[in-house]
């Protein structure tokens, strides 16, 4: 694939990472359809991503002067470091205790979402509830990498993002099922995670909400590191967001701003594909979400998103590149959604032939797989782990089923900062507690 240079920036940081081509997915289009301009496969190929300067060959008037070297971009980035015939017994890529927190995560994760399916249909969730099954390694082959007080942005589908960043299991189940136990106290539901302690800020419900969030976040990081000195707030922030929202505004905007103030932060793109029921291939010109990112002077990296190793180390180095104060990544993670839009959608729109192709490459049995090959885990050891995980869910349905439905009185807190005059009556009440609270508000 041809590289595109853009004037930019100079990066010193380039991308040579860990993957392995896949043999089992189809070109991105097929031989005849007039959008394919590469011999090579969108869908899992591999190459590297160069940061440098244009070659000599570059054409003139291409050139701009008085401009720092600029950013090349190519293909998807994940380059493999050594041929699998290369990589030896004695060599992992992760050691035993790496592996078996990766799997723990991502099994809470698949474990946590069934459980969700369940208790929907029992009645126990209401509204839309949007399930994470299938995209486990992106969320654990990033936030894994963060500390304590790094931040995430989410999506509606956000649930495994808090699990993985440390929301506990109890919190999040008591959220969904809207009670007073739950992470935002029952008001949040399946689409508003939220936990300060957790410096998780927010899931959201409209497409493309979160981007401004989270760059302000980043922003933040920076102001108190340079303008209030404060040495040791090297923070990140992690923008998860899907393929659908790539074509909206606050997209290129948050781009923009980032790159243009090398903000610490990350922009993930969890590509499953389908934009509700819309194919991300007819829904955008280029379907090469990575490319989007050396246009504004940012490396873009495309990932196997099923791959959880993959994952990880484009995560090590975006992560690190934005801890060190050299600006934003764009990483583009090709991943799969193995359940409907939502748990209200009948998933009706996908070719049954690719969700096989897909359920194939389960990023959990991916993983297990992995940690045989190399001697990182026995038979034993991941079942106590499906153990342990199967006992925390239970704990955690059996917690929130018990735990209490928030009062009368806690519905208009936090919509206004002073709700005297509206939430609060003259005696000092709620008035929503009182019975005729609603009588005559048509007329307001």
């Amino acid at each position: 694939m041809a590289a595109t240079a853009f004037s930019a920036s100079k990066f010193t940081q380039s991308f040579s990472l860990n993957s392995t081509r896949s043999v089992d997915r189809p070109p991105l289009f097929p031989a005849s359809h007039p959008l394919k301009t590469t011999p090579s496969s969108f869908l899992g190929s591999t190459r590297k991503l160069s940061l440098s300067s244009p070659s000599s060959s570059t054409s003139r008037h291409r050139r701009r002067p008085c401009r720092s070297p600029a950013v090349v971009a190519v293909s998807e980035v994940v380059k493999e470091k050594k041929s699998k015939s290369n990589v030896s017994l004695s060599n992992p890529l992760i050691t035993k205790e790496e592996g078996l927190e990766l799997y723990e995560d991502m099994v809470l994760g698949r474990s946590f979402e069934d459980m969700c399916a369940q208790m929907y249909y029992r009645g126990k969730m209401f509204g839309f509830v949007h399930l994470y099954n299938g995209q486990e390694a992106v969320s654990t082959g990033f936030i894994k990498f963060l500390k304590q007080e790094d931040c995430v942005v989410s999506t509606y589908r956000d649930h495994v993002h808090a699990l993985s960043k440390g929301v506990p299991a109890r919190a999040v189940m008591s959220e969904l099922f809207g009670k007073t136990t739950g992470c935002c106290r029952g008001q949040g539901g399946s689409m508003h995670m939220f936990s300060k302690e957790h410096n998780l800020l927010g899931g959201f419900a409209f497409i493309g909400e979160g981007i401004p969030v989270a760059t302000g976040a980043a922003f933040t990081s920076k102001y108190r590191r340079e303008v209030l000195k404060e040495a040791d707030c090297d923070h990140v922030t992690l923008a998860f967001f899907g393929d659908g929202t790539c074509n909206n505004g606050q997209f290129f905007e948050c781009l923009n701003m980032a790159a243009l103030w090398k903000l610490p932060i990350v922009f993930v793109v969890e590509n499953n594909l389908w934009a509700i029921g819309m194919s991300h291939l007819r829904a955008t010109s280029d379907p090469q979400i990575w490319k989007k990112g050396p246009a504004f002077g940012m490396p873009g990296v495309h990932v196997d998103g099923m791959d959880v190793l993959k994952v990880r180390e484009v995560a090590k180095e975006a992560i690190g590149r934005a801890r060190r104060g050299e600006g934003p990544t764009l990483v583009e993670c090709e991943t799969y959604r193995f359940r409907g839009h939502s748990l209200a959608d009948p998933d009706e729109l996908r070719d049954p032939a690719e969700k096989a192709r897909y359920a194939s490459r389960d990023p959990i049995s991916a993983l297990k797989k992995y940690m045989f090959e190399n001697n990182l885990a026995s038979e034993a050891e991941l079942k106590a782990i499906d153990k342990k995980i199967d006992e925390l869910v239970e704990d955690a349905v059996e917690f929130a089923d018990e735990s209490p439905l928030p009062a009368r009185s806690q519905l208009l807190e936090n919509v206004f900062a002073d709700p005297r005059g509206f939430g609060i009556g003259p005696d000092g009440r709620y008035r929503c507690e009182d019975p005729k609270f609603t009588e005559g508000t048509a007329q307001v």
